[in-house]
Formats: structure tokens, sequence, C-alpha cells
């Protein structure tokens, strides 16, 4: 006894397959360096900085050197005279820094309030900074509320 079925043909799909040689986009890292007076020490501190920096984001092959920001005998407890601390902070509110590694909470801010401030301000866009000298990275913590009410 023969029976009847339906057969339904169903079109192909077009499957986009990823190629495994295309190529991710490279994450954009810059680097803030900082030396707070003038002297000779401090000089090779500072040009040490800038070198250690180009070679450690050019050594990873899934990252991009955003820039190195490096204000030299200009003290970290404020940021209105770090030019280009605040340049670095303008270019990642525009979307062209994607991490900020520095070498240590000291470098990046001395006051608490400034640090504190413009941490949560990156965090907002998903910018992490990196304390290479503590290896603490602001993307682990969760958002820093804001604690001044209390």
């Amino acid at each position: 006894m023969a029976t009847n079925r339906t057969v339904t043909v169903l079109p192909a799909r077009k499957h986009i397959r990823k190629d495994s040689d295309e190529e991710k986009p490279k994450l954009r890292v810059a680097a803030y360096c900082r030396v707070s007076t003038d002297s000779d020490e401090q000089a090779t501190s500072y040009d040490a900085q800038i070198e250690h920096y180009t070679a450690y984001i050019n050594g990873h092959p899934d990252w991009t050197l955003a820039g190195i920001y490096a204000d030299d005998g200009i003290s970290g407890t404020n940021t209105k005279k770090r030019e280009e601390f605040n340049r670095m902070i303008d270019e990642c509110m525009a979307g062209s820094i994607d991490m900020v590694i520095t070498k240590s909470i000291s470098r990046f801010a001395r006051n608490t309030l400034d640090c504190l401030k413009y941490i949560r301000q990156l965090k907002e866009k998903s910018i992490p900074v990196f304390y290479e000298k503590k290896d603490f990275d602001t993307a682990e913590i969760p958002i820093l509320r804001d604690f001044s009410a209390l």
C-alpha cells in the first residue's frame, strides 16, 4: 500500500562564515606617563616610562598604540595643568581610546577625588585603566558609586 507523503523543499540559506584569517579590530591602548619635577633623575624616569609603554603596547599583537600621553614636571595633585592627561581623557570621551595603561595610581592622580572622578567617567564609557605596578585593572571592579552623600 502506497502512502502519499508530502515533501517540503527548504531553500538553501546563505551561510556567512567568518574566515579564520579575518582580523578582529585591535584594542586601541594609550599610556599615561608623568613625573612631578624637572630633576635629571625624574627626566630619566620620564623617558623610561615612554619607552617602556611604547614597547609594551606594541608587543601585544591584538593592541594598537593609541598614544603616549605624558606630562613632564607636573604635579599630580591637580589635573588642571596636566595638559596631556586632559587631552587623553578628551580622546577617551571622543571614542578614540579603548584602554589606558599607567605605571601606578599615583601616576594617574594623586588626588583621590580626581582619581575616582576620572575612573568613573572612563568606566561609563567602558574604558578600563590598568595600573601596571599593582596589576590592577578597573575593568575587574563594579562601577564605583558616588559616596559623597554619606
